[in-house]
């Protein structure tokens, strides 16, 4: 098998995203939709054990890596100038992919002549208010929080502990190593469970393909056009200008090195599942140095949600077109602040920001049956529309842990610069 791990791991990903499409619409056209349907579930089951691989190692990850990443700066002040850098920047790309956004839905007007009265309204539940969202960063029981899965939690008390460590000094040593060990080793549990992602991503893609079919997109043509065009320009003319303009660094070269998390991304539907991937590439093809890996990465995968501020804005342009509301200048403003806010935080796991849906469209008083109408229309299709949200997210992920690494001397553009091998 020495040829097959020979290939780098986006080509192999890439040809299982490529075959699981195929082979998911030919078994819809060739089997009635109900065996179609048994049989595709039977193999998204290797997606799915895939999928929870992934997620068995997501918490110790950013548990064990953030401590180990603060550790490794040996001064708590630094910790201070890496946060506010990488804070700001995620606050600024989430500004462009709002004006983005909003550009996308005002040009190709998605839902201009769109008839929603046969989608099945689909009630999301209610949004947790923001208020009680920044509370609960602060856990009563950090035990819980890792339990739960609770990121922001997680993340916090990973800050405190790694600066509590740090503060330690000499006593603080044996812990650190600890972490510093941990986290190594489970990075090369992810080299392990990285190599399953090309059978995995057949699995689940095929699944979605044989479901779904081409006709999802011909359905909803304008809106995913524009969130797909959206996200592209996202991407190539803010993180590639980050990159490329104000880093002096080689546009081809960061996307290049990139692929491997963004082809995750995509076939996961999940920032957190690529979490992994993502410190992977960010270390060994970018030349990020741990500390910054470690620190602004599960920050971004948590905090940064670029794709979901952009998609929040053209949904509620959608929203308003469809249904003949009025929007004011004041309007715009408030729908892209609002889905700013609270796209900050959303769950990085599918369809999570359809939750948030209801709290932009009360900018401009959508009704709740109005809302709902929204949601069910998209939710059947809002996997394929998400898949390239979360590729926005991660690759604005490493575009701003790129950043900070420049600016605070942890980056080695030797190997951000290298060739690669296939």
């Amino acid at each position: 098998m020495a040829w097959w791990f020979g290939i780098k791991l986006w080509k192999r990903v890439f040809l299982g995203l490529v075959l699981g499409v195929i082979f998911g619409l030919a078994v819809s056209q060739a089997m009635e939709a109900a065996a179609a349907e048994a049989l595709l579930a039977k193999v998204r089951v290797i997606g799915d054990v895939f999928i929870r691989l992934i997620r068995m190692i997501v918490v110790p990850l950013v548990f064990f890596t953030l401590v180990a990443g603060i550790y490794a700066m040996g001064d708590p002040k630094k910790l201070g100038t890496i946060g506010i850098k990488a804070f700001l920047l995620y606050i600024l790309t989430t500004f462009f992919a709002n004006l983005i956004g909003l550009g996308m839905g005002l040009l190709f007007q998605p839902g201009k002549g769109v008839e929603l009265g046969g989608a099945e309204p689909r009630q999301m539940g209610e949004a947790q208010p923001i208020g009680e969202r920044l509370m609960g960063i602060i856990p009563e029981n950090p035990f819980a929080a890792l339990v739960e899965g609770d990121m922001l939690a997680i993340i916090f008390f990973a800050l405190l502990l790694g600066v509590g460590l740090l503060m330690a000094r000499e006593a603080g040593q044996a812990a650190g190593r600890f972490f510093e060990a941990g986290a190594e080793g489970i990075l090369k549990m992810t080299h392990i469970i990285m190599e399953l992602a090309p059978f995995g991503v057949f699995g689940l893609i095929a699944y979605v393909a044989g479901t779904q079919g081409i006709a999802t997109f011909t359905a909803i043509l304008s809106l995913t056009l524009a969130v797909y065009l959206g996200c592209a320009l996202h991407m190539l003319l803010v993180y590639g200008g980050l990159v490329r303009v104000i880093l002096q660094l080689p546009f081809v070269d960061y996307f290049r090195g990139i692929l491997d998390p963004m082809m995750v991304a995509y076939s996961t539907s999940s920032s957190s599942a690529t979490l992994p991937v993502t410190i992977r590439a960010a270390t060994e093809n970018l030349g990020i140095k741990k500390s910054v890996a470690g620190s602004v990465l599960p920050l971004g995968a948590t905090i940064n949600m670029d794709g979901t501020s952009l998609y929040l804005g053209i949904v509620a342009l959608f929203t308003a077109q469809a249904f003949g509301y009025n929007l004011e200048p004041q309007h715009y403003f408030l729908i892209a602040l609002t889905a700013a806010l609270v796209s900050i935080g959303t769950a990085g796991v599918p369809s999570a920001s359809l939750f948030l849906l209801s709290i932009v469209l009360d900018v401009f008083e959508v009704t709740p049956e109005h809302t709902a109408l929204v949601i069910g229309f998209i939710f059947p299709f809002d996997r394929l529309l998400d898949m390239m949200r979360t590729v926005t997210n991660v690759t604005g992920d490493t575009a701003v842990a790129t950043a900070v690494a420049k600016w605070e001397g942890e980056l080695d553009e030797d190997v951000f610069r290298q060739k690669p091998l296939s």
